[in-house]
């Protein structure tokens, strides 16, 4: 007789290929109608990281109070140069999600999260025939890129982020 484990919600996670830039201030106008030429979905919610303690290569957060989410640094392949126009540092990250109910609605987090509001727009595109086609959020193992431009407010602060996030077959992450 063999025991068959439950169905577990968690997946073997997600390989991701990012990078990020985060500027302070309130997000420009200019920028924000330069993200507006592509299809984007929006949402506004708030996340709570996990500040303390403090965990090198790790980063955990509870996502809009329904999902904890772990994401393991797997190192940086190099630099996205785009001269004249961008520079930044490429991270892989292998991320999990796991299911997550707070204990209560409308308790005060503990001690060492801190809560983000966040209002993000976020457009989709893959990789199709050789051309960079935007696409539907679920297209299974495909190779894809979501790029983000995000409103972020925190302890008082506004800031803004772009990222692009590469998801799909490690072969294909860079590229």
């Amino acid at each position: 007789m063999t025991a068959v484990p439950p169905e577990s919600p968690v997946t073997e996670g997600v390989r991701s290929l990012e990078v990020r830039w985060i500027f302070p201030g309130q997000l420009e106008t200019a920028v924000a109608r330069w993200f507006g030429r592509f299809p984007a979905g929006t949402e506004s919610r708030e996340d709570t990281y996990l500040l303390d303690p403090q965990l090198p290569g790790l980063s955990v957060k509870v996502r809009g109070g329904g999902a904890l989410e772990v994401k393991a640094y797997r190192g940086s392949p190099g630099i996205l140069d785009l001269p004249g126009r961008a520079r930044g540092h490429l991270e892989a990250w292998h991320k999990w999600s796991f299911p997550f109910s707070p204990l209560s609605p409308d308790s005060a987090g503990p001690a060492g999260w801190m809560p983000v509001r966040k209002r993000r727009r976020i457009s989709r595109f893959s990789l199709a025939s050789g051309h960079i086609v935007p696409h539907a959020p679920e297209l299974g193992q495909q190779p894809r890129c979501e790029v983000e431009l995000t409103e972020v407010r925190t302890r008082g602060q506004h800031w803004w982020t772009l990222g692009f996030e590469a998801t799909g077959p490690a072969s294909l992450l860079r590229s």
